[in-house]
């Protein structure tokens, strides 16, 4: 039996909601021992997690949540710590100007893993108006009653 390679961890389903993606990106992440684990077993969120680019070219993960390891010792991790990310040069040299740029922000999307180390999908995104969010319900549910309609046809 063979195990699927890449699988999701952790999703930030609520950034789709509010924020447009423009572009992503894959970032690795430095984890420590028991974080890896509490991912493992789905103990993680992105809910109000986003990603700042410091002066010195460091990528940082702020307020992403890993749940303690309940099986490891009593002195594991933090829950809300900073966390590096890496990537190369270039693309943080790019993060970083599309960052300084008015109404442009870094935002998690998910957190995988991918070849047995955790990859990180960083998305550069503007965020929505209440009345994009309006509309894209409103275009969601017309594509639902066409697929039912569709459906009903056949």
């Amino acid at each position: 039996m063979k195990k699927k390679q890449d699988s999701e961890l952790v999703s930030n389903r609520r950034a789709l909601h509010d924020y447009e993606v423009l572009d992503t990106y894959e970032a690795g992440i430095i984890l420590m021992g028991t974080e890896i684990k509490s991912l493992r077993n789905h103990g993680g969120s992105l809910q109000d997690a986003y990603i700042l680019v410091t002066e010195s070219g460091d990528v940082i993960l702020k307020n992403a949540s890993i749940a303690p390891y309940r099986f490891g010792i009593t002195f594991g991790h933090e829950e809300r710590r900073d966390r590096k990310l890496l990537l190369h040069k270039r693309e943080i040299a790019k993060l970083r100007s599309l960052s300084q740029e008015k109404g442009l922000t870094l935002i998690p999307l998910s957190m995988y893993l991918k070849n047995g180390f955790v990859k990180v999908k960083v998305a550069v995104a503007k965020g929505k108006k209440s009345y994009d969010k309006r509309a894209a319900l409103k275009e969601k549910e017309h594509r639902r009653a066409i697929d039912r309609a569709m459906k009903d046809r056949e």
